[in-house]
């Protein structure tokens, strides 16, 4: 019956219809150029080179500057051409040459040396990992498999965790700590701009899973008065920098212990962690926080699925990133699933601000 019906809707498709499925078919087999695309185009540090060119760049220029293989020239040229159509760089017709510029996307992949820059090359190479990429095709397996259920995507590809990884290879370990340092400034610098009363009226904060400090580091600078601690793994905080003599950091296991502070912050960090785990967390920072009145809450910046922008590019992201974080078996919540485990932590109310397009702000309350 069902191939009965599945020969008649294909008698029913016209030309075109066919066509319109086949290329769109083929245009979700080929995005993960995109990704390799905009790898090779910070491997390459195109935008610093249009940059130092003065905002503007012909292919010529770029392959002075970037150490371009004399054979590689027109291959150079399809790269661009990818990287244009999809709007990480710009270009147009100048006396018949082109002339590629930067877009708002392609400033985020500059070198971040300049006063203000918001700089995202090294988040962007942990998002497009091939350690991470290659798990995603583990995914089969890993829904199938008896062995492999009991373990992440990422282990079934690798043979460790995520976080055995980045403990034992330096170089990974460094591009995954530079890239939170990175998405914490420019996060911490929207959230001060657009909703910085929710760090008013309180005089400490611990930051649980904070890494270098980063976010920490805005806060205290933006709010001398609010003593800030960095909870994080002891091989994680023995090589955070000095940023601010305000900021204190602890070397520990979240599991165990959270620093006492009027505001636990929870930045990207439960989305790692399936429910079970995140309550034990939550109860942990209910213990460290006082009640409502006296000031205390948990702060939590993470993706609330359904909510924030309407248009599609962030409503699509926040479904990516879900599935992106199976590769450690983690998840970005619905507001409904959010709700149950703050309740299960023994948390009373809660408050979501969408303020970072595809993330927010979730104040949850004793």
């Amino acid at each position: 019956m069902a191939q009965r019906v599945q020969e008649e809707d294909e008698q029913m498709m016209s030309t075109d219809d066919l066509i319109q499925a086949q290329i769109k078919l083929y245009h979700h087999c080929f995005a993960f150029i995109k990704s390799t695309a905009l790898w090779a185009a910070i491997d390459l540090r195109i935008a610093d080179v249009i940059h130092r060119n003065g905002g503007a760049a012909t292919l010529s220029d770029l392959a002075l500057n970037v150490g371009l293989h004399p054979t590689k020239l027109s291959h150079l040229r399809r790269l661009m051409r990818v990287l244009t159509v999809t709007g990480v760089f710009a270009v147009e017709d100048r006396n018949g040459e082109a002339m590629y510029t930067l877009t708002r996307v392609s400033r985020l992949l500059l070198n971040g040396d300049g006063e203000g820059t918001h700089a995202l090359s090294q988040m962007a190479r942990v998002l497009a990992n091939p350690l991470a990429v290659v798990s995603h095709f583990s995914i089969h397996e890993w829904f199938t498999t008896e062995k492999a259920t009991t373990m992440t995507p990422f282990e079934v590809a690798h043979g460790c965790t995520r976080w055995e990884m980045i403990a034992n290879d330096a170089k990974d370990g460094s591009v995954f700590n530079a890239g939170m340092v990175e998405d914490s400034r420019v996060a911490m610098d929207i959230i001060l701009k657009e909703s910085c009363g929710i760090f008013r009226g309180i005089s400490s904060l611990v930051d649980v899973g904070g890494g270098h400090g980063a976010a920490a580091a805005a806060i205290a600078t933006a709010f001398p008065n609010i003593k800030c601690t960095v909870l994080d793994l002891p091989h994680i905080v023995a090589e955070a920098p000095a940023t601010h003599s305000n900021i204190q950091f602890v070397g520990g296991d979240l599991f165990k212990f959270i620093p006492a502070a009027d505001v636990v912050l929870l930045k990207c960090l439960l989305h790692c962690w399936q429910d079970d785990d995140c309550v034990k967390i939550l109860r942990l920072c209910k213990e460290a926080i006082p009640a409502r009145d006296a000031g205390g809450k948990v702060i939590i910046i993470e993706v609330v699925v359904g909510i924030g922008s309407e248009e599609i590019v962030p409503k699509e992201m926040q479904l990516l990133f879900d599935v992106f974080m199976m590769y450690v078996d983690g998840i970005e919540r619905e507001e409904y699933e959010w709700k149950k485990i703050f309740l299960e932590a023994g948390f009373s109310d809660y408050k979501i601000t969408p303020v970072l397009g595809a993330r927010s702000i979730i104040e949850v309350y004793p």
